[in-house]
């Protein structure tokens, strides 16, 4: 898979989170601190632009999925991305599985490299819920983003 990876910092579990990705087989590119200058504003550290960045890269469909570290690990706004802050892999897992979420969202602040694993491994090996229920929910976000 093509995962976008941001950070607005150049901390340990950002690095980490790469060296990850690409340990488990994924191609992506790094923005804001993970990444000099670039399009967009890739290159610009801010949470805003750096996590900007990697989410239209999912929007877009340059991107399979994305994961965004900040501090608090919120504050998505685009348009087409399901992002989840995901403290523990159980959240992880219903995010993928009920909200088909496209794009994970990491706290550097509270994150550790286990916890870090943990999330990456049911994010990876979660898929969506196939129910009719949630199926409804997920059209009606996309109606909500203009998608429909």
């Amino acid at each position: 898979m093509r995962i976008a990876v941001s950070s607005d910092m150049d901390e340990p579990v950002a690095r980490v989170l790469v060296y990850e990705l690409r340990k488990r087989g994924h191609d992506g590119d790094g923005h804001g601190a993970l990444r000099g200058a670039g399009p967009e504003g890739a290159g610009r550290p801010d949470w805003a632009w750096s996590a900007e960045s990697a989410a239209r890269e999912v929007a877009e469909g340059r991107a399979d999925s994305a994961v965004v570290c900040r501090w608090t690990g919120t504050g998505n706004k685009v348009p087409g991305v399901r992002a989840a802050l995901c403290a523990d892999a159980r959240t992880a897992e219903g995010a993928r599985r009920w909200n088909d979420a496209n794009v994970l969202a990491q706290s550097l602040r509270l994150t550790s490299e286990p916890l870090l694993k943990e999330i990456l491994d049911v994010w990876f090996a979660a898929v969506p819920d196939p129910d009719a229920r949630t199926a409804a929910n997920l059209a009606h976000l996309r109606e909500l983003d203009g998608d429909a």
